[in-house]
């Protein structure tokens, strides 16, 4: 039973159940006062018209009618008492009763009568301080009696509520056992499932979530093992290349003469590479886990790309790109962290240096927007078509749609250009330069600045 009430089931019939109890109890808490105010009325109007007709017939009817009306009148349990001369004909009315009756005033009261609550309606009649009074008990007991028999509307209204408990549960706790069923499954690894949209707003809303959610994750599964391909791939092609020169120098094969010199340096320039994909590999993971350490100091934009020019210009000259570096000429200084954003620039250039031809422009380029510092790296390369841009993010996308028809990097190098921007607050995207290839442009906004 304990067990029954921690469930959602057992918690909505408990509540409407004492909803139900709680309704009947106040409605009747209301009613039973009116319904006793709306009976003692009846009761007054009925002995002020009983009164009326009292005063006639025992001014015209002789003594044997006389009696007869008093005899039907206390069938109905109502007394009639004569008031002659301002004395009572027996004892029990109230004296201030009689008194208000012989100085000829109407009475409709309630007092005590023989020692008994009752209703009491007086009449004078003309001449000699005379009248009439008629008393009726007031019904004691009334409001118990009809507190009484709500228990069967109690009753009543805990089944009523247990049932409407039980069928609306059953009715809510339903889409939560299919989402919690669904999530058991996508827990487990089958992302295929889905629920259907059907059901009240809200349970519509709870399945349509279910199911983005294993379309995403279904998504995210193919990336991540397209992924892991890409990778294994650019680890396997370095690695096949460090094991043939490996054999050849352990077999003799490669011998003097330069030979050895230059199987060094080829094994050399391989490690380095596996190195730069391995290390690209930890920043992902780290950005992901949100726990690589960032040095935020204000930084003049300007002067951090005129170095960077200075650095990839001995790397384009002389049978390379045509680097320019356009800047303002003015500082433009925001708070980011200067090495992660060299960083991107750095990663954005190896990119463009790959696949931009002999002779065709590498721009770096730095200048103030409204909201925000603005770095691009443009080129004149091969550029991007526009499901390029959809995806140029994407860890690994651009590597698998153009390996084998140009020169491509490991997959890593935009991906973790936009994480970083990313976890500096600011935008990167991706574009077309107006020199016919491709262009980045890295927003950093300003944490407070006044526009010239």
């Amino acid at each position: 039973m304990h067990e029954f009430f921690r469930s959602l089931t057992g918690r909505v019939v408990l509540v409407t159940a004492a909803t139900a109890v709680v309704s009947v109890i106040v409605t009747a808490l209301v009613a039973i006062p009116v319904a006793v105010r709306s009976a003692e009325t009846q009761v007054r109007d009925e002995l002020v018209e009983k009164s009326k007709i009292a005063v006639e017939l025992l001014t015209t009817e002789k003594q044997p009618a006389r009696e007869r009306i008093v005899t039907d009148l206390r069938a109905e349990k109502i007394e009639v008492y004569l008031v002659r001369r301002g004395a009572v004909d027996r004892p029990g009315l109230p004296p201030r009763i009689v008194q208000q009756v012989a100085a000829g005033l109407q009475v409709n009261t309630r007092g005590q009568v023989d020692g008994r609550p009752s209703f009491i309606v007086g009449r004078p009649l003309s001449g000699q301080r005379s009248g009439v009074v008629l008393t009726r008990p007031v019904a004691t007991g009334t409001a118990l009696t009809l507190l009484g028999r709500t228990w069967i509307a109690l009753l009543a209204g805990l089944a009523c509520g247990a049932l409407a408990g039980a069928v609306l549960a059953r009715f809510i706790a339903r889409p939560i056992r299919l989402a919690a069923a669904a999530a058991g499954r996508l827990s487990a690894g089958d992302h295929s499932v889905r629920i259907a949209l059907q059901g009240p707003i809200e349970s519509i809303d709870l399945a349509d979530a279910i199911n983005s959610l294993a379309a995403a994750l279904q998504v995210s599964e193919g990336r991540e093992r397209e992924f892991l391909l890409s990778v294994s791939h650019e680890l396997r092609t370095p690695l096949a290349t460090i094991r043939g020169y490996a054999e050849a120098l352990a077999d003799g094969v490669v011998g003097e003469g330069g030979g050895a010199e230059k199987a060094g340096a080829t094994m050399l320039a391989e490690a380095e590479r596996l190195d730069r994909l391995i290390s690209d590999l930890l920043v992902l993971s780290r950005l992901e886990a949100a726990d690589l350490p960032l040095d935020v100091v204000p930084v003049d934009l300007a002067e951090l790309v005129r170095a960077a020019g200075d650095a990839w210009a001995a790397r384009c000259a002389p049978d390379g790109p045509l680097l320019r570096v356009q800047l303002p000429a003015s500082p433009l200084v925001v708070e980011t962290d200067p090495g992660r954003i060299r960083q991107v620039i750095d990663g954005l250039c190896e990119n463009a240096l790959r696949v931009v031809p002999a002779g065709a422009p590498l721009v770096l380029a730095a200048h103030p927007g409204e909201q925000a510092a603005i770095i691009e790296v443009r080129d004149g390369g091969p550029g991007f078509t526009d499901d390029d841009l959809l995806v140029a993010f994407d860890r690994g996308a651009l590597n698998r749609r153009y390996r084998g028809v140009r020169k491509v990097g490991s997959g890593l190098g935009l991906a973790l250009a936009a994480r970083l921007v990313s976890r500096l607050g600011g935008r990167i995207s991706a574009g077309h330069a107006p020199e016919g290839g491709a262009m980045f442009t890295v927003e950093l906004p300003y944490p407070s600045r006044t526009l010239p």
